[in-house]
């Protein structure tokens, strides 16, 4: 009898052993011939040589189908173990990866679809559009799959850190317990991609980082997929500090919203300024997004429709040459 070992190396052992080991059960029943054993991300196999190689091999197919698709339900693993080459469902269009319970994370609109087809061709993108129109959460997914796919080495995520309204200083805890409420929605989109035991270790390694701006200074970002959120609120020496972060083997993306600057009125948005100054270079792509690519709950696109029908009347309210507009209470109490 001859003893092998196999190791996870990409897919979480809790999606591969399933609930309470359910998986490593029925790989006993269709490998009755092996003893096998589960500890944490390794797998012992007692057998004789020749089981012991058929065994190692569909291993490695199931912990590849587990590591693409985030979950390995009982029907795929008798699939696999029967050799059949068509497994599970058709794979959807414009699919970027299969995140939490394998569910499809998909570029849904034209723009995010855009954002999809320029990331193979741009090391820099600039993605700017209303609150909902998924331009982090697409961004988030392809630096996920990037390094699903071992394209890259590591995901580094940034915001600045600016309040809209709150003070840091007013915020309970430590530095880290100050900043993390403004890096939420980050770790938000990575929950729903990755399994949290291979999360925890990601960032336990730091080959997910994620840090307000200010932590970029000084550093070369090298063999990474460099995400920037929320830049409408960067000044206009924080952006170049960044975008010349750019190291060998990176792509970054800049993400904003021109209608949410929270910056002092005296200071100017440093990603506007960016994307004038930028406008035209070669290995960088622009992608607007707009109303038709907002796909929270319906009412978002309604509230982001309100608040520019407001924007619009205001401007017509406004006479450029007096420095001087209709008083807007008045107007509507008339």
């Amino acid at each position: 009898m001859n003893e092998s070992t196999y190791i996870l190396e990409n897919a979480d052992p809790v999606v591969f052993c399933g609930v309470n080991n359910s998986n490593i059960r029925l790989l006993k029943v269709v490998f009755p011939k092996i003893k096998i054993v589960a500890r944490g991300n390794m797998i012992k196999a007692v057998g004789d040589e020749a089981e012991l190689a058929s065994f190692y091999d569909k291993m490695t197919l199931l912990e590849k189908h587990a590591a693409e698709f985030n979950n390995l339900p009982e029907a795929t693993i008798i699939d696999i173990v029967k050799g059949k080459t068509q497994v599970g469902d058709p794979v959807p269009n414009n699919l970027i990866l299969h995140g939490l319970n394998g569910k499809p994370i998909t570029a849904r609109t034209e723009n995010q679809q855009k954002l999809l087809a320029d990331f193979d061709k741009n090391d820099l993108m600039f993605a700017m559009g209303p609150a909902g129109s998924g331009k982090t959460y697409t961004a988030i997914a392809l630096a996920v799959r990037a390094l699903k796919n071992k394209q890259v080495r590591k995901i580094i995520l940034s915001r600045p850190a600016v309040e809209a309204g709150e003070k840091l200083g007013f915020l309970p805890g430590d530095m880290k317990d100050k900043i993390d409420p403004y890096l939420q929605p980050l770790y938000d989109a990575l929950e729903d991609m990755i399994p949290p035991f291979k999360l925890k270790e990601y960032l336990e390694t730091h080959v997910i980082q994620i840090a307000p701006l200010a932590f970029m200074r000084g550093r070369t970002l090298s063999d990474a997929v460099i995400i920037l959120d929320e830049a409408q609120n960067t000044t206009t020496q924080q952006i170049k500090m960044f975008l010349t972060r750019l190291g060998f083997n990176s792509k970054m993306i800049v993400t904003g919203d021109s209608t949410q600057i929270d910056l002092p009125e005296s200071k100017q948005s440093g990603l506007l300024h960016a994307m004038r100054i930028l406008k035209g270079v070669k290995g960088i792509s622009f992608i607007e997004f707009d109303k038709k690519d907002i796909i929270r709950h319906k009412l978002v696109s309604r509230i982001v429709e309100a608040y520019e029908r407001f924007d619009e009347y205001e401007k017509k309210c406004f006479d450029p040459l007096t420095g001087s507009g209709t008083d807007l209470k008045s107007t509507s109490n008339n």
